[in-house]
């Protein structure tokens, strides 16, 4: 007998002579209750058909009866190409080496593939143990119903972590991709669903899940987009394991292990589920949402050409009613000179360069007009004589615009000669005009604005480029590890593109950069026509509305532009470490539309491209420090509240004296004279009320959100920010159109129209984006939480249309900024107030 042991047990026993092997053979269906010791050894033979078209799935459960077992018993499954081993009771571990040990364990096989169109396979179950007492025990083999997923049925099914499931779903005819989504009615225990190939053996135990394939940790909510081209065989496990502790899915640490060895008892842990394998879109529904997003953008191209039509044919006929009204010279006998000619006279009765008379009309007495000065009427001699000096002003035109702007610094501009005309007393008028703050050479200040377009433009390139680097190494890893928990998604519409794993979500991020550009051509067509009127020497151009320079206009545009592009980066996988890249641009949009407001009534007097730059830099380094160190630290909100309010406080000041007053030692001594004077000595209101209005309601609201951080300290630190600068920037421009509306200005009809579009758009994608589809405050299992379906054509969800809403939205708001002052283009500059 002993002689024939090596030939029976074939590497079971590791001394052949030690034990008693017994083979039986067995049935599905019946549950065996047995004995093993070390002594002997149990070997069950089963047998089944295997069908090359029908996919039959085995189980094996097991429970251990006996209560303390010296040692495991370990059952070994010997299939015709797989072998599948494990012991009972179950050791899993946790967090710190926590050990959890379960007595019932239940293990699917897979199905080796045959070749044949139906073929018996044998298979064999081995039970052992180093026990010299003898371990109690159950087995039951059984087919698993159900094991092959059927198109959109739901199938529902129990797991624990020692008794994981998966199932087989096969690609029907004619469809390409797939969704694969798992629920469940209960949030704990954490669960994980996995999509794994056809092959043994399958990976579904909690420490060796994330080996292959693509998962997703769930609590009641997973979804995960398959596309045929990834599996060659046409079909896919779907895999679902309950974990051992709920850490990964937000749930609460419970405890250290008390001692290194100490076997934790793992308590109920057992969840229902249903899973449901549905159809996805098909390249139809892509083709038609690209052409969508396209249309919608287009439109605006095609809107925006039909409006430049008309009112360049309003334009044109308004310039020929003004040709028709001069009388000709010749028929008249008299010297027919427009209200524009006289604008290219100088008081000493030579021609000067448009500075030079942009200097003239700036002067402090107020007192202008067209046709009013008496120096202009005693200066027009004959029609002979006009002609010569609109010639000679023409040339001198021509002349000073061909110089380098290189050849004129600011500073040889900003020390006037006239006392009366000295900064010092004209920015502490009671009443300012524009033609007070518009007094520097308008090349210099061209020259300036110009600089926040390049400025912004590298910006962009040393920004975007590492931003794009990084976005690819994302989504590798996510393609290579399948690890989809880096990633927070909406996963119930994610479309995949390639090797892109939501790209509608990249998609309908185009609005921004199309609008963008639109709004840089619609500058770049005013800046055109500003120019040619410079050249014709126009006095509408040289001497009323407000100075034109498009330096923050180009900024603008090419900060919408951008935000499109890092948005889409950004959703390439966004997540906890990234968010900056969809909000840095946010700032810099806010912090320039808060600019070109306060430029539009004070160009001599805004703040440079550098220094503007570096406040918008310090705000996103606070954003950066907020999201990695602001989630409940105290320490942090006080040092940010402080510095917000400061900051508020000396900005007020700078807007409120027109920035003539200095931060020096002496602050505190001037601080304490003007309270003393103004409200000690005698009770005196602000010297410049609507300014006061202002700076009181913006430190209110500062203050409130100062102290609103400072008490719920918000886990999204880069929203709460963000929401502070559009705060900022309503209240500003609310301030901005009341004091246009009180000062007797009037909105033109495209202002208004773009100022109510807006407004409506606004309101409607903010609805959209307070939807909440994900959040990387949470854990990827909780974010899935609040994932929904697609709303818009199978395609774009709630956010994608926050998308789409929100360009349209930011490219409204920079047409009213761009057109709403249009009312002033003939009125002298000495007759619009500064606010």
């Amino acid at each position: 007998m002993l002689r024939f042991c090596p030939v029976l047990l074939v590497l079971m026993l590791p001394a052949c002579g030690a034990s008693v092997v017994i083979q039986r053979d067995a049935q599905f269906d019946v549950t065996y209750d047995d004995t093993v010791t070390s002594d002997n050894q149990t070997i069950y033979s089963y047998n089944h058909t295997v069908s090359r078209n029908k996919t039959e799935g085995v189980r094996v459960s097991v429970e251990l009866l006996s209560e303390s077992a010296q040692s495991p018993v370990l059952f070994v499954v010997r299939q015709k190409q797989a072998v599948l081993s494990f012991q009972v009771p179950l050791i899993l571990r946790g967090l710190y080496q926590r050990k959890y040990q379960y007595t019932q364990v239940g293990r699917t096989l897979c199905q080796p593939p045959t070749k044949a169109e139906a073929e018996t396979q044998f298979f064999y179950v081995d039970v052992s143990t180093l026990s010299s007492a003898g371990v109690h025990y159950q087995l039951r083999v059984s087919r698993v119903d159900s094991f092959t997923l059927q198109t959109d049925k739901k199938f529902s099914f129990n797991a624990t972590p020692s008794q994981p499931q998966f199932f087989k779903y096969m690609f029907p005819d004619g469809v390409d991709t797939v969704i694969v989504k798992v629920n469940s009615q209960k949030n704990f225990p954490c669960s994980v669903m996995s999509i794994q190939d056809i092959q043994c053996p399958v990976y579904d135990l909690d420490n060796n899940v994330a080996f292959i394939g693509m998962y997703q940790t769930m609590t009641t909510t997973a979804a995960i987009t398959v596309q045929r081209k990834d599996f060659p065989s046409n079909s896919f496990y779907v895999v679902v394991v309950v974990k051992t502790e709920d850490e990964a899915c937000g749930g609460p640490l419970r405890f250290y292990p008390l001692l290194p060895d100490q076997l934790l008892d793992p308590g109920n842990r057992s969840k229902t589920l249903d899973v449901i394998v549905s159809p996805a879109i098909n390249s139809e529904v892509y083709v038609m949402g690209m052409l969508f997003c396209l249309g919608i953008f287009l439109s605006f191209y095609l809107l925006t050409f039909l409006v430049a039509c008309v009112e360049n044919k309003r334009m044109n006929r308004k310039r020929e009613g003004l040709l028709n009204a001069d009388t000709s010279p010749a028929e008249t006998g008299k010297a027919s000179v427009s209200p524009y000619e006289y604008g290219s006279f100088a008081d000493n009765g030579s021609t000067l360069s448009s500075e030079a008379v942009t200097d003239s009309l700036a002067s402090t007495d107020g007192n202008y007009g067209y046709m009013g000065s008496e120096t202009f009427k005693r200066r027009i001699i004959s029609a002979h004589h006009v002609a010569i000096r609109i010639d000679r002003s023409l040339e001198s035109v021509a002349r000073s615009r061909q110089e380098s702007l290189s050849s004129v610094e600011e500073d040889d501009y900003d020390t006037l000669v006239d006392i009366d005309s000295d900064k010092n007393i004209v920015r502490t008028k009671k009443f300012l005009c524009v033609s007070d703050l518009a007094r520097k050479d308008k090349r210099i200040l061209s020259k300036k604005y110009q600089i926040y377009f390049w400025n912004i433009a590298t910006i962009a390139v040393f920004y975007a480029l590492p931003v794009i680097q990084l976005v690819i190494t994302y989504q590798t890893v996510v393609n290579v590890t399948g690890n989809q928990d880096i990633c927070y998604y909406n996963f119930l519409c994610a479309h995949p593109l390639g090797a892109l794993s939501s790209f509608n979500n990249i998609l309908s991020n185009l609005g921004y950069v199309l609008l963008g550009l639109l709004f840089l051509l619609i500058v770049l067509q005013r800046d055109i026509l500003h120019n040619r009127a410079l050249e014709r020497n126009e006095s509408t151009a040289l001497e009323c509305g407000i100075p034109k320079h498009f330096g923050l206009y180009y900024a603008m545009g090419t900060a919408l532009m951008m935000e499109g592009l890092l948005s889409a980066c950004y959703h390439v996988c966004p997540n906890y470490t990234n968010f900056q890249f969809d909000t840095s641009f946010m700032y810099m949009i806010a912090g320039l539309c808060m600019l070109k407001l306060y430029q539009k009534r004070h160009p001599d007097i805004n703040a440079s491209a550098y220094s503007a730059y570096a406040c918008l830099a310090a705000v996103i380094f606070f954003s950066v420090l907020g999201v990695v160190f602001g989630k409940g630290n105290t320490v942090f909100w006080i040092v940010f509240s402080v510095i917000h309010i400061l900051a508020t406080l000396l900005l007020s000041t700078q807007l409120y004296y027109m920035g003539r007053w200095r931060l020096d030692s002496g602050i505190l001594r001037r601080m304490l004279n003007v309270i003393y004077t103004d409200c000690i000595r005698q009770c005196s209101g602000p010297m410049y009320i609507d300014r006061m209005v202002l700076l009181v309601m913006g430190n209110i609201v500062n203050w409130s959100l100062s102290a609103y951080g400072l008490i719920k300290r918000p886990n999204d630190f880069a929203s709460y920010l963000l929401a502070i600068a559009i705060c900022n920037l309503l209240l500003y421009f609310a301030f901005y159109i009341i004091m246009k509306l009180r000062s007797g200005e009037r909105i033109q009809c495209l202002a208004l129209v773009c100022i109510l579009f807006t407004a409506v758009v606004w309101g409607f994608a903010l609805f959209f984006f307070f939807q909440g589809l994900s959040t990387w405050q949470k854990t990827p299992a909780e974010s899935r939480e609040h994932n929904r379906e697609c709303i818009l054509l199978s395609f774009f969800d709630d956010h994608d249309i926050w998308h789409f809403l929100s360009s349209i939205a930011m490219f409204g708001s920079f047409l009213v900024l761009l057109t709403m002052d249009d009312d002033l283009d003939t009125v002298q500059r000495d007759k619009i107030y500064v606010f």
